[in-house]
């Protein structure tokens, strides 16, 4: 089941194409975050892809394949890319990274005070340079 949830608390349960679709162009200051999490009982970790609009009016997505130590982050000034990888990530589509330059910031979160603070193992919040 997809699950999309925005910064001010907004909720879609079986988030569809159409609802995701609507969500980047609606990201502005005070809802500027965005996770797209995919829940299977079946599949042990985090499984999700997370915008942030960022001051500079660029978008940070960030995507966690299961484990904190599989977490990355790029930036783009495309909201046209930032959905694409949305809805390629939400449909498991081959390829939905392409087009990124994908870095893993994973040992952000395996040592110190996120792994402890994050007992399951998804941040779920954007990191930014300034707050890491």
């Amino acid at each position: 089941m997809l699950i999309a949830t925005t910064e001010r608390g907004h909720v879609v349960k079986r988030a569809t194409k159409p609802a995701i679709g609507t969500m980047p162009a609606r990201l502005q200051r005070g809802d500027a975050h965005m996770v797209v999490e995919r829940v299977d009982e079946e599949r042990p970790g985090s499984w999700y892809i997370q915008v942030l609009l960022r001051e500079n009016n660029t978008y940070q997505p960030e995507h966690r394949d299961g484990m904190p130590e599989q977490h990355f982050r790029t930036l783009t000034v495309s909201q046209e890319k930032v959905l694409s990888a949305l809805l390629g990530r939400a449909a498991a589509k081959p390829g939905w990274k392409d087009g990124f330059m994908w870095n893993n910031i994973g040992e952000q979160f395996t040592t110190g005070d996120h792994a402890a603070s994050d007992p399951a193992g998804g941040a779920k919040q954007p990191t930014t340079p300034q707050a890491r």
